[in-house]
């Protein structure tokens, strides 16, 4: 009997530790895709100034790019392209 409590609470201290490491990898996949986002928007901000000033709309621009508008100026203005 006593074997059977050892084996459970041996068992059940694993499943724990189990659940901490999945819970760690878990952090460093969000960590990771949070700096893919970042790198990501980076270079879509770039090619929104870049089809700016290749004479593209906004209108197009923010169609594409899944944006508002407005954020697309936004974009535009701190990438040094007047707005429409």
């Amino acid at each position: 009997m006593q074997d059977d409590l050892e084996a459970a609470a041996r068992e059940y201290r694993e499943a724990q530790a189990a659940i901490e490491t999945a819970k760690e990898d878990a952090r460093q996949l969000v960590v990771q895709a949070r700096e893919r986002a970042t790198q990501a928007r980076e270079r879509l901000a770039v090619a929104i100034v870049a089809a700016a000033r290749a004479g593209r709309r906004q209108k197009d621009i923010a169609e594409t790019a899944g944006y508002q508008r407005e954020q697309v100026r936004r974009i535009l203005r701190a990438g040094g392209v007047e707005p429409e």
